[in-house]
């Protein structure tokens, strides 16, 4: 053991084995993320951002370090304690973040491990992991935040699906090799209860993506057409007309688990930044500051918290949902005082890093960005019904089926 490792054993709460695990990974951070990565991706064509985003995932992969949330059968299996050392260290280095493979990892890996069959999880999880590039087609032009009066139609013909209808707001669409769809297989039913869950193969014919510029020039969102679209019967996840349940996996997903990197990519990263960013002889500042820091330590508390009881099974209903409300508003309350402290600076700054997370220090553009949080997965104001109902136990509001 180096006298640095011994220094860390001493003045932290951290096992042995812990210890030697984050020197393992801050060695690792110093060799191979690349020191000039974020001038390089900035304003790069979406042909260089992919391959450099399929470059760093396969650099992770080989290390172990792309998904250990998984089970270890299937690549992961790190415990929580050293998943927070993985990313502390990789927040506190200023690694790339894994933009392209965020979908893929999280929300069709939770989907599958929950709601898959055996067969969907061998054809999938394997490829996530040679680079498979996954969508989420769940929101539609007028099913938002209530996606339960989603109207993209599947009609059962013989061994496939037919599928008509348009989706929305679809993150990184144009570059999906795979879509996470929600489809209305029985248009009789109620409006929970008529719906069925499928992959679908982004290269079927009948499949459209259209990108949706924004007033920079970015196409982050897309609109994704479907025209009689055959998807085979096997792409079916869970029970036809089930669909509404097996999508719970996936919110629960963007809601909750997705958090723990994200924390520490927003504790490290993002307040490092705000911090140098700021006149911190400034009392009030300096306040903002500690305030900041404070509710940064309890996003961390939370969301640790939440992974380990989520792992061990006692997690609450509505522990995904608090989660997310308190990182995507503290998100923006963040990114809202690093616009104001920037000055003219960060208001004419119209370039970030691609490869970059809403915590790039372009604050206008990071502040922008962070609205995206309280709004897909469930808006602030969704979060806050599933918090009171669920977590609370008080009254449900009234609602059409």
């Amino acid at each position: 053991m180096t006298g640095e490792t011994e220094d860390l054993q001493e003045n932290s709460p951290e096992s042995p084995a812990e210890v030697q695990f984050r020197q393992e990974v801050r060695a690792w951070c110093v060799e191979h993320i690349p020191p000039d990565w974020r001038a390089e991706q900035t304003g790069v064509d979406d042909e260089e951002f992919v391959r450099f985003q399929k470059a760093w995932f396969a650099e992770l992969h080989s290390a172990g370090y792309a998904v250990p949330h998984w089970p270890r059968e299937w690549g992961g299996g790190l415990s929580v304690a050293e998943q927070v050392i993985l990313y502390q260290e990789l927040a506190a280095h200023d690694a790339p973040r894994l933009v392209l493979a965020f979908v893929s990892i999280h929300h069709a890996a939770s989907t599958l491990l929950v709601a898959g069959t055996d067969e969907q999880r061998r054809r999938h999880l394997p490829a996530i992991l040679d680079g498979e590039v996954w969508v989420q087609g769940f929101s539609e032009p007028e099913a938002g935040s209530d996606l339960a009066s989603l109207r993209t139609s599947a009609r059962r013909e013989d061994d496939s699906y037919i599928v008509n209808g348009q989706k929305l707001w679809a993150s990184g669409g144009k570059h999906a090799d795979w879509c996470l769809l929600l489809a209305r297989t029985d248009p009789d039913a109620p409006k929970r209860k008529g719906i069925s869950y499928f992959l679908l193969d982004m290269t079927t014919p009948g499949v459209e993506v259209r990108p949706i510029r924004n007033a920079i020039g970015d196409s982050h969102f897309c609109e994704i057409f479907l025209n009689d679209v055959s998807i085979p019967a096997a792409n079916l996840v869970g029970a036809e007309n089930a669909g509404w349940q097996v999508a719970q996996s996936t919110l629960g997903a963007e809601r909750g688990l997705t958090m723990l990197e994200l924390a520490e990519r927003l504790g490290n990263a993002g307040f490092r930044r705000l911090v140098q960013a700021c006149p911190v002889d400034d009392p009030v500042v300096a306040d903002r500051l500690a305030q900041f820091e404070i509710e940064i330590t309890g996003l961390r508390g939370l969301c640790r918290k939440m992974v380990e009881e989520n792992e061990a099974g006692t997690a609450g209903p509505a522990d995904a949902s608090i989660v997310k409300l308190y990182y995507s508003e503290l998100l923006q309350r963040l990114t809202d005082f690093g616009a104001e402290v920037g000055g003219v600076k960060a208001h004419t700054e119209l370039t970030k890093p691609m490869s970059s997370g809403w915590e790039s220090g372009s604050w206008v553009l990071d502040f922008i960005g962070s609205w995206e949080w309280t709004i897909p997965g469930g808006s602030s104001e969704i979060q806050r019904t599933i918090i009171a109902e669920r977590g609370l136990g008080l009254p449900r509001e009234p609602s059409v089926v």
